[in-house]
């Protein structure tokens, strides 16, 4: 054992610290393609009260962690750096407390997402965030991302959810900041740095989350549609009319073709067209909310802005439209080794990024397949390059593509985050001033470096650029 071990074990309790192989090897590494390395131990907290704890012994020893929720993350910040231990938030998983009259939730941070979109629902509630992971990410790690999914357009992105929320900062020093009102104006809004951080200033611990009634209707419906400027036009439709909105998923046709080859789904369509949409609505009232879906998509075939429309008739047919948007993690697993995109753009500089940015990948690497889709409502697109046999080649994508979203004006990451993997082209994204001060708060809040150090903005400062007193 080494002294390491046996300090943690002393301070800690036997039941927090591991070393055992097989949870080493469990714990080596996030979805991500960053390289898998096994932790020194894994850290395994049951209380927000031991998170703290550990962190006071680790910055004491001056012992880099790594802080893993789920694992789920692409962007390699969950993924053991040299040196480093894991400290792993799977057993702080409790609801503390539902508040029905007032719709909040307050809950620990490792805590699965499903288990908690189960739980409000079965009180007649509904967290709105809805990931592809959902079985496996954890909040804390939803909330530390700033996490996205598919109903952006109408419940926004994780920041929106979040009330309140506990954070265990590099010292042990527990920051409470449980708010349980919308309506807060008492300073800075601290929680805030947090949200989206990934984990770098400190350990999301535990969450005030907000509610919405649940819905009990869900309509869906697939569009054929011309061009991306008609995919423009149907969403500006869809949301002066539709107040239940709450999908707008867009999808290239390369995509499609794709997805019905992998998935062996038959073409939705007689005849294929440049772009597909994938709508939905959340609701209360099946048949109001129906008619006024299928009359927005009449309105949209009268007018030319849609050339065709399929509208689910059961929850079946409605799970048969979103399968070819679902293939995306099949898809993922047949281009690797790839590259992989998760950008923001203006909307109204998407249509000539990718009809740009296919161009010339289609011209550079013919051999490739590159598939455009995304949320065309929040200005979120995914891209998917692959396979490249040649990290070089690769990595020439990934210079290609993230200087094209600086020059549209986008951001080189929507919903992922930075992490290891995409921090050599954040200068494309925030300028020097701006990685500057995260670089000045992360000194602040974690002076001797010990949390995620090496992500997002690489290493701390030498030396605080701001002072506590």
């Amino acid at each position: 054992m080494t002294s390491l071990q046996q300090t943690l074990i002393e301070q800690l309790g036997e039941q927090c610290v591991s070393f055992d192989a097989g949870v080493l090897d469990a714990h080596a590494g996030d979805w991500s393609d960053a390289e898998k390395r096994r932790p020194q131990l894994v850290l395994m907290p049951r209380t927000p009260e031991e998170v703290a704890e550990a962190l006071g012994v680790l910055s004491t020893l001056r012992q880099k962690v790594v802080v893993q929720g789920g694992l789920t993350g692409l962007a390699g910040g969950a993924t053991p750096q040299a040196g480093e231990v894991a400290m792993s938030l799977a057993r702080m998983n409790a609801i503390e407390e539902f508040d029905g009259v007032g719709g909040t939730i307050t809950v620990q941070a490792g805590l699965a997402l499903e288990q908690l979109q189960t739980h409000v629902e079965a009180e007649g509630w509904f967290f709105p965030l809805d990931l592809g992971a959902r079985g496996s990410c954890q909040i804390g790690g939803n909330a530390a991302t700033n996490a996205g999914g598919n109903r952006v357009v109408r419940f926004g992105v994780m920041r929106e959810l979040i009330l309140g929320m506990e954070v265990a900062l590099a010292d042990g020093t527990v920051l409470t900041m449980m708010n349980k009102v919308t309506k807060n104006t008492t300073g800075i809004d601290l929680k805030q740095l947090f949200i989206g951080s990934e984990g770098i200033l400190g350990v999301i611990t535990r969450l005030v989350l907000k509610l919405e009634p649940k819905p009990t209707v869900a309509n869906t419906a697939l569009c054929a549609l011309g061009s991306f400027e008609a995919a423009t036009r149907l969403l500006k439709e869809l949301r002066r009319r539709l107040p239940a909105l709450s999908s707008f998923e867009l999808m290239w046709d390369d995509f499609m073709g794709a997805a019905m080859e992998i998935g062996a789904l038959k073409a939705p369509f007689a005849k294929r067209s440049p772009v597909y949409v994938i709508v939905e609505t959340l609701g209360a009232s099946e048949e109001s909310e129906r008619r006024a879906l299928e009359e927005v998509l009449e309105f949209a075939l009268d007018h030319d802005i849609v050339e065709d429309v399929i509208v689910a008739q059961s929850l079946d047919h409605s799970r048969q439209l979103w399968a070819y948007r679902e293939t995306v993690g099949e898809l993922l697993g047949r281009l690797k080794p790839h590259a992989a995109f998760d950008v923001g753009l203006p909307m109204i500089a998407m249509d000539r990024f990718v009809t740009s940015v296919k161009k010339t990948l289609t011209s550079r690497f013919p051999a490739q397949t590159h598939l455009f889709f995304g949320h065309l409502g929040d200005g979120n697109l995914h891209l998917l390059s692959g396979p490249y046999a040649d990290p070089a080649a690769m990595h020439e994508v990934e210079q290609l593509v993230y200087e094209a979203v600086q020059a549209a004006g986008g951001c080189i990451s929507a919903e992922h985050g930075i992490g290891v993997v995409k921090q050599e082209f954040l200068h494309l994204s925030r300028s020097p001033q701006e990685t500057d001060l995260m670089r000045k708060l992360k000194a602040l809040l974690d002076p001797c470096g010990i949390l995620n150090g090496g992500r997002v903005v690489g290493e701390p400062l030498a030396e605080p650029g701001l002072k506590l007193n």
